[in-house]
């Protein structure tokens, strides 16, 4: 009897270090293959262009015709690659109904080595079959002469009485050209994400909101939480209201998203740190913080000035989002049209490092978002991609962790699709088959009664 049940003890034993050595394999396993997954996902999402910049996983590759003539189509709801030309325009396709808004948000991405003078960007428009322009955008890099990823939105507004009729219309992509010798020559990387907006069920308000609370509140004050940005607008990470530090280095980009329902106001503060050391000098306009919509249309931004010692700013305080918000004639309000992720997109001047160093420079971001929500419109039809204009992507903090980093991981699970799912899967096969191996060899050794 005393030996039978010593060899009972024995095999459980023998399972529990199986098992053991079965979960950290398990362990072992998926951090080897998220370790060889992460710089293959990275590589990706930027494309070997050496931007740094998170292009969309999975974006389509399609390239911009010379012409009208061979223009290829785009199709609302998804995400394009393409590439600039330092010179020509590049032309693509759109077929809309009447009635049906488009946006289609272009974001250059030269390479992070160029030159760029502050007049150098991108312009973007849309024209209809007869070449009549239906609304004209540019995004320039500004005074920190730093190349960045710049955005610009071609618009066809279906309540204007231009561009109004269904039918065959034209994006236009072309370079800002300021005629600077310093300028580096050379192709950009672009991004394409067009959307469409239906007409309204019923028709409202034509006129922009006259009033509304334009006093700017006090900053937040709390203690802040950690949150690392995104490269890039799908990369964007989750702002709640709050505090909010991250470092950054210099010729860096940081991608944040911020939701704001229908009714509710944004407010943000950036500030940029001190230095800590002895340097001496002066950068302008070394740190821009830039706001867009869920679009990815300009809203506003500001720059702050650097001497090595601490900086703050705040954005121009913000109408309420709302429908009626696109008839007004200030571009600000104008932008605030619509619900859902607004996206505050953080740059750090390469030449700060010239002066202070490499960094990385701490950045506080204040988020506030005030007012009540309301219903909103109410649509004729779906958004293209649907949900855009809305926050129930966000409900729950479905993508808002509380503090840290801790929504990384499935970032890139998600990032890397089924091939990382496959791999998991293969990992966790392999935990059950060693489990099973090492149960059935301790039975077998288990002495009879």
């Amino acid at each position: 009897m005393t030996s039978a049940v010593g060899g009972r003890r024995l095999g459980a034993r023998v399972i529990r270090r199986w098992r053991t050595a079965a979960r950290r394999g398990i362990c072992v396993a998926a951090a080897l293959a998220l370790a060889a997954l992460l710089p293959a996902l990275s590589a990706e999402a930027d494309g070997g262009s050496g931007s740094g910049y998170a292009f969309a996983p999975g974006a389509r590759t399609v390239t911009g015709a010379a012409s009208t003539t061979d223009a290829v189509p785009l199709e609302p709801g998804t995400t394009y690659r393409s590439t600039l030309p330092d010179k020509g325009e590049l032309y693509f396709r759109l077929e809309l109904t009447a009635g049906t808004s488009a946006y289609v948000p272009v974001t250059a991405v030269p390479p992070s080595t160029a030159t760029v003078s502050a007049s150098d960007g991108i312009e973007v428009s849309i024209e209809d079959a007869n070449g009549s322009a239906c609304d004209y955008d540019s995004a320039r890099f500004g005074a920190g002469l730093s190349p960045r990823p710049v955005t610009a939105v071609g618009r066809r507004d279906a309540g204007k009485a231009l561009c109004r009729d269904a039918g065959t219309y034209y994006v236009v992509v072309e370079r800002a050209v300021s005629g600077s010798r310093t300028t580096t020559p050379g192709s950009w990387d672009l991004e394409i994400a067009p959307v469409t907006e239906p007409a309204l069920a019923k028709t409202g308000a034509t006129t922009a909101p006259g009033t509304w609370n334009s006093a700017s509140p006090e900053p937040l004050t709390s203690d802040p939480h950690h949150r690392t940005g995104g490269a890039g607008f799908t990369t964007a990470r989750t702002l709640d209201q709050g505090v909010w530090k991250t470092g950054i280095t210099p010729g860096q980009t940081l991608y944040y998203a911020v939701p704001v329902d229908w009714g509710q106001q944004l407010h943000v503060t950036v500030d940029l740190g001190s230095t800590g050391g002895d340097a001496h000098g002066y950068v302008s306009a070394a740190l821009n913080l830039s706001l867009y919509n869920p679009v990815r249309g300009y809203v506003d931004d500001v720059s702050l000035g650097y001497d090595g010692t601490q900086k703050s700013s705040s954005l121009e305080p913000l109408p309420p989002v709302a429908y009626a918000n696109r008839y007004a004639v200030f571009g600000t309000q104008n932008a605030v049209r619509f619900a859902g992720a607004y996206y505050l997109v953080v740059h750090l001047t390469g030449q700060t490092a010239d002066t202070f160093g490499k960094g990385p420079y701490g950045v506080t971001l204040r988020v506030r978002v005030g007012g009540t929500p309301n219903s909103g419109p109410m649509y004729a039809g779906s958004p293209v991609p649907k949900g855009i204009f809305g926050v129930s992507w966000n409900r729950g903090g479905l993508l808002t962790p509380a503090d840290g980093d801790d929504d990384t991981a499935l970032r890139a699970l998600a990032a890397g699709g089924i091939g990382t799912g496959t791999a998991l899967l293969l990992v966790l096969g392999l935990w059950t088959l060693t489990a099973r191996r090492a149960q059935s060899r301790a039975s077998a050794q288990k002495p009879t009664a």
